[in-house]
């Protein structure tokens, strides 16, 4: 028998729930949001291959409930085209194709003779493998592509190739539809009637071959000799993708599925379910439907009849801004807008409406009363009903460009990249107010009763005191000009710069003072405000401030670049260039305290904390009779600073504080005896407080 010592085991005890603690203690990763630009998809079996732009190739094999990165060896992540042939998996990328044989475990380029590298399309037929690229027409590879030899085309994109017997029809960005009958040695226009030239994707069902263009639907029923449109009921002009289940014909569009049973004489939208508008890629997998967009990934189990989103373990879009409206937090992405309704532990893609690529990156994000706006790379958009569905509102928005909304009353503000416009009818019409800008490239916004405040990106910061009609700089001291945050809390502007830090003003922006001390990392992408606490996203975290911003401490994220905060009653949320938004408890980095309306003090108080001893929270009184500088420590045994509860100017009059028994990392500190120091100008006091677990 083996003895161990009570010592050891209580040591061992105390450490587990040490690390327990610290766990608990720390930023919790939110389930998302996923997402992604899935342009491709390959089935095998059970296998099912995404090609992303961007992020590589990921795979499911439980129907894309689950996804894993399958990259290694992929040099080159834009994955615009998969074939398979038994084995064998190619990917058609930005830097060439890549061949894997291990289900995507390794890849290997293969791109011995392919002069043109960018790879747009692939097609299978036999041993022969042809790759269309962008700019150098179609190559051909009859080794498993370890060799390519270019076989026509050459001055030509090629966007979609599809194989029927001995024919191979190549869809091209400009020319229209090509034509070969010997392997690719000869190609002949096959165009007519084909009114639009810009081919998007090709398919074929026995005799029919149907093309997605820029304009609509063709169907040629000759071989390709002539085309007639079949686009009754198909209200969407761009079509990215086309796929055939027997009777069906399934279109991906910018406004989302059709589907066709009639040969394509007329169309159907079938889009319940279905958050998000552009449709880049379709596949068909006996009763599933696979639909890929900028949002990740759609399934459809009923021939198009009902969608669900299914991306957990794929990539997690860049977050550019967050908001909250009572229980409901929006995520702005470069993949369009996300909600969580249960505090971040799901994520629903919400962009149907935003039709365009640069309208899925989302900049801002505000709300106003039932509406929420969203500041896009294709101007402003607004939904009245949660993100459901979204529509343009940029009458006389000259810049498409937003790059910071501000919201006050009736009045929105946009910041674009030729200066800020102003709505006051709900963005329905927008009105360019402009005068006083010596810069005009507005990279933030924030408002202060009459008060509006513009940074720019080189210019330094502009206060408008008349709803924007002027401008006038107000840099003095500010010793960086590229501004892109700014927050507010009441009489004090904070201004978050690119490398120079957190600048202060208390005079309306007339002085500027650098508030850096502890501030480690100084490009500030964010700043948000609870009560007397100031958080900055940061290069690398999400730093505090209790003073002002005099002292920063950094409360975690370290190794992230923290774009966007928000703040709800009982958490802050961090929105990040990599790994989704995060989320952590106010109560493990702050400390609120209440004043109480007694009558007003004569002299200073330290009262004892109550309850005493306590666990896990206790209460300490104090009061000031005058106005002044507040200072309230906790002191473990060893005369050791355990926590700030205090540190600011405060008037005169009774308060209380409350301490959590964390320290100021937010981790639960250890039974024990601590000391509650209070420090004014005038005043030193202490009381001791029994911690008891």
């Amino acid at each position: 028998m083996i003895i161990v010592r009570k010592s050891l085991i209580i040591f061992i005890v105390q450490f587990l729930i040490l690390c327990n603690i610290i766990i608990q203690a720390q930023w919790v990763e939110t389930n998302g949001p996923f997402g992604g630009d899935i342009r491709a998809f390959a089935i095998s079996g059970n296998n099912i291959f995404a090609g992303t732009s961007g992020n590589g190739v990921f795979l499911s094999t439980d129907n894309g409930s689950n996804w894993i990165p399958v990259n290694n060896g992929l040099t080159s992540l834009s994955i615009y085209s998969l074939a398979i042939s038994g084995d064998n998996i190619f990917a058609g990328t930005w830097g060439g194709v890549f061949l894997s044989t291990d289900n995507g475990s390794n890849w290997t380029a293969v791109n011995n003779g392919l002069t043109f590298l960018y790879t747009r399309s692939l097609a299978i037929n036999g041993e022969n493998i042809f790759a269309g690229t962008y700019g150098g027409g179609v190559f051909l590879s009859t080794d498993n592509g370890s060799n390519w030899s270019n076989v026509g085309l050459t001055i030509s994109s090629v966007s979609s190739l599809t194989i029927s017997g001995e024919n191979i029809f190549a869809g091209t960005y400009r020319d229209g539809v090509f034509l070969s009958t010997d392997n690719g040695s000869n190609w002949t226009a096959v165009n007519n009637g084909l009114t639009s030239s810009k081919i998007y994707s090709l398919t074929i069902s026995d005799d029919n071959i149907f093309a997605g263009t820029d304009g609509c639907i063709f169907l040629s029923t000759d071989n390709g000799s002539n085309w007639t449109a079949v686009n009754n009921g198909l209200t969407s002009s761009k079509v990215y993708s086309l796929a055939i289940s027997g009777d069906d014909i399934f279109a991906g569009t910018n406004g989302g599925v059709f589907l066709s049973t009639d040969n394509g004489a007329s169309w159907t939208h079938v889009n319940n379910g279905f958050t998000h508008s552009i449709v880049y890629s379709l596949a068909i997998s006996e009763d599933n439907i696979y639909a890929g967009t900028r949002s990740g990934l759609f399934l459809s189990t009923d021939n198009g009849s009902n969608w669900a989103h299914l991306c957990k373990g794929m990539m997690k879009p860049e977050v550019k801004s967050l908001v909250i409206s009572e229980d409901t937090i929006f995520a702005g992405t470069w993949s369009g807008v996300y909600l969580s309704t249960d505090n971040g532990s799901n994520w629903a893609p919400v962009s149907r409406g935003m039709t365009s690529s640069r309208s899925l990156r989302v900049n801002s994000l505000g709300i106003s009363r039932d509406n929420i706006f969203a500041g896009t790379g294709s101007g402003v958009y607004f939904s009245t009903d949660n993100g459901s569905n979204w529509d343009t509102v940029n009458s006389r928005l000259m810049s498409s460009r937003i790059y910071s909304l501000a919201i006050s009353g009736d009045n929105i503000f946009a910041a674009t990249e030729v200066g800020v416009y102003l709505s006051t009818d709900n963005g329905l019409n927008w009105t360019h107010v402009n005068y006083g800008f010596t810069h005009s490239g507005i990279s933030s916004l924030a408002i202060s009763g009459d008060n509006i405040f513009a940074g720019t990106y080189g210019g330094g910061v502009f206060i408008s005191t008349d709803n924007g009609s002027n401008w006038t700089a107000v840099n003095n001291g500010l010793t960086n000009s590229k501004v892109i945050s700014l927050a507010i809390s009441r009489d004090r502007i904070f201004a978050g710069t690119s490398g120079n830090g957190v600048f202060l003003s208390t005079d309306n922006g007339s002085n500027w003072t650098a508030v850096n001390n502890g501030l480690t990392n100084l490009s500030i992408y964010s700043l948000e405000i609870s009560g007397d606490n100031i958080f900055a996203g940061t290069w690398g975290g999400v730093f505090l401030s209790t003073d002002n911003g005099s002292n920063w401490s950094n409360v975690g994220l370290t190794n992230d670049v923290v774009q966007s905060l928000a703040i709800s009653e009982e958490n802050i949320f961090a929105g990040t260039l990599i790994s989704g938004v995060w989320s952590r408890p106010l109560s493990e980095l702050i400390t609120e305290v209440e004043k109480n309306k007694d009558s007003m003090p004569t002299k200073y108080s330290l009262e004892q904390n109550y309850p005493n001893p306590f666990n896990p929270t206790t209460n300490v009184k104090f009061a000031i009779p005058v106005s002044n500088n507040v200072k309230i420590d906790v002191y473990n045994i060893m005369g050791q600073k355990v926590r700030t509860l205090v540190n600011k100017e405060m008037n005169a009059g009774s308060y209380e504080v409350t301490w959590n028994a964390k320290n100021d990392n937010g981790v639960n500190v250890s039974t024990g005896i601590y000391f509650f120091h209070m420090k004014s100008s005038h005043f030193n006091a202490t009381q001791k407080a029994i911690l008891m677990k």
